[in-house]
C-alpha cells in the first residue's frame, strides 16, 4: 500500500488490516448470546423454518420480494419433482423509498403493486428484507427499518395482517395466507441439497444480514432445529472511522445497524466520497482535483469499483473518472478504494465464517456448509468473492468445517416461494 495512503487511513482510524478471526469470533460470542436473549447486538431471530421438514408437491403461490430499492413480484409454481416456473414478474420501486409513508399508505401500495394477482393464490410468500420477529403462524413483526426506508408508523406491525387487511380493502376476497420470511432466509432456501451437512444464507447487495441453520443443543434448550436470522447488520463492536462516522451522521437513521453502515452498497460509495473529501481538505491530492472533489455531491458504488476494475497500479494506467487527477493522485484513490473494498471482504468472511462455525457447533466430525449468497454487492464489487473466500479459508483453515460458496446468486425468487413447503 502507498505510504501516503497507509498514514491517511491510519489519522483517520481505518483499519486496513481488520482481524477477521477477531472479528468472526467477536461475532460468534454475539450469536450464542442472543440465542440465551442476554443482550447481543445482533437479534438471532428465530423463525420456526426447518429446512429438513420441506417435502415438495405440486403447487403456485404469489411470491413478493421488498427489498431495500426494489420491489419485485410474480407467481412461482412448482411441479411435483420440485421444478419451479416463474411468471407475471414484475418490479417496481419499493414504498418508503421515494417518499415518507403512512402505516395504511405503505401496505395500500403494496397491495396495490399486487392486484394482477387478485384472488389467483392461496398463499403469499413474502420476502421482507428488515428486521423482524417471526411468529409461530409465519407472520412477521417489524422491529424497525433500515437501508433509509422512511415509513416509521410500520414498525411495531404485523406485516402479514395488516397486507391481508389492504388487500381485503383492495377486493381480495379469498383471505390468502401470508408467510413472512427474510431474504437471507430465502437465500438458504435456495441453496438446499442433500449433499450438504447445513446451510449459510449471505446477503450483501444495499444492505447486509446472514442466516443459517441452528441445531439442537443443550446450551439453547428452549430452541428446536431451524433457521435462524442473525441482523448482522446491529453488530457494533467493531472499530468506525472517521469517514463511517461522518456518512452515519449524514444518513436518516443514525447509530443503527452499524455493522452494514461498513460494507453494504447503500453505503459502501458515500464513505469513499468522504475519504476522498477530506483528503481533499487536507492536501493529499492535486488543487485542481481537491477542488473538483470538493464540489463532488455524490458518488456510487458502481462509480467506486468501476474505477478499481478499470484501473492497472502496475502500470500506472487509471480511467478518467475524476476531471484533474494526476497519475500520483489515481494511484492515491486506487489505494484508498482498494482498501475499502478490502475491509467489506474482510467483515463478510467473518460473518459467512462465523454462522458456518455456529451451524456445525454440536457436531464432533467435519461438516461440509452451503453458502448461497445473493446481492450485488458481494457478487458485483472489485475482488469481493475472491478475497472473501480467501479470508474464509484462513479462519476455518484449523476447524472441523468445509464450505461451498454457489458460483451464482441465490435465486431468492425461488427460495422464497419454498418458504411455503415449510409453514
Amino acid at each position: 500500500m502507498n505510504e501516503v495512503v497507509k498514514k491517511f487511513l491510519q489519522r483517520h482510524s481505518f483499519d486496513t488490516q481488520l482481524n477477521v478471526e477477531s472479528l468472526a469470533e467477536g461475532i460468534r460470542s454475539d450469536m450464542q448470546k442472543g440465542l440465551t436473549k442476554s443482550g447481543a447486538y445482533q437479534d438471532m431471530i428465530r423463525t420456526y423454518c426447518n429446512p429438513s421438514d420441506i417435502t415438495m408437491k405440486e403447487k403456485s403461490v404469489i411470491v413478493i420480494d421488498a427489498g431495500g430499492t426494489n420491489f419485485r413480484s410474480c407467481i412461482v409454481t412448482f411441479s411435483k419433482d420440485g421444478l419451479s416456473s416463474f411468471s407475471d414478474f414484475e418490479k417496481t420501486k419499493m414504498p418508503g423509498t421515494e417518499e415518507k409513508l403512512g402505516k395504511k399508505d405503505f401496505f395500500a401500495q403494496i397491495a396495490w403493486n399486487i392486484r394482477r394477482f387478485q384472488n389467483k393464490c392461496d398463499e403469499i410468500c413474502f420476502c421482507f428484507s428488515y428486521p423482524m420477529t417471526i411468529t409461530e403462524d409465519h407472520d412477521g413483526i417489524l422491529l424497525g427499518f433500515s437501508k433509509e426506508i422512511q415509513a416509521p408508523g410500520v414498525a411495531g406491525c404485523h406485516i402479514g395482517a395488516e397486507l391481508k387487511q389492504a388487500l381485503a380493502e383492495q377486493g381480495w376476497r379469498n383471505n390468502p395466507k401470508v408467510i413472512l420470511v427474510n431474504d437471507t432466509v430465502s437465500a438458504l432456501l435456495a441453496g438446499t441439497d442433500n449433499k450438504y451437512d447445513s446451510y449459510v444464507g449471505f446477503v450483501l447487495g444495499t444492505g447486509l444480514n446472514c442466516a443459517y441453520v441452528q441445531e439442537e443443543s443443550p446450551a439453547y434448550p428452549d430452541v428446536k432445529k431451524q433457521v435462524i436470522v442473525c441482523e448482522s447488520a446491529k453488530f457494533g463492536a467493531v472499530e468506525k472511522s472517521d469517514f463511517d462516522v461522518l456518512v452515519d451522521l449524514q444518513g436518516s437513521q443514525p447509530g443503527t445497524s452499524p455493522l452494514e453502515k461498513l460494507c453494504s452498497g447503500m453505503y459502501l460509495g458515500s464513505i469513499g466520497l468522504a475519504m476522498l473529501q477530506r483528503g481533499a481538505q487536507e492536501g493529499l491530492f492535486s488543487v485542481d482535483l481537491d477542488n473538483y472533489l470538493l464540489r463532488k455531491k455524490t458518488f456510487t458504488l458502481i462509480e467506486l469499483s468501476g474505477f478499481l476494475e478499470k484501473s492497472n497500479p502496475d502500470t500506472n494506467t487509471y480511467p478518467d473518472t475524476f476531471t484533474g487527477a494526476t497519475k500520483d493522485d489515481c494511484e492515491i484513490i486506487f489505494g484508498l478504494f482498494d482498501a475499502l473494498v478490502d475491509r467489506t471482504a474482510r467483515i463478510a468472511a467473518a460473518i459467512i465464517g462465523a454462522c458456518a462455525v455456529q451451524s456445525c457447533a454440536e457436531s464432533n466430525t467435519e461438516k461440509t456448509v452451503c453458502v448461497a449468497c445473493n446481492g450485488t454487492t458481494f457478487f458485483k464489487t472489485y475482488k469481493v468473492p475472491e478475497r472473501t473466500r480467501h479470508y474464509l479459508d484462513a479462519y476455518l483453515a484449523d476447524k472441523k468445517v468445509r464450505y461451498e460458496i454457489l458460483p451464482e446468486e441465490a435465486d431468492i425468487t425461488r427460495g422464497t416461494a419454498m418458504a411455503s413447503f415449510t409453514a
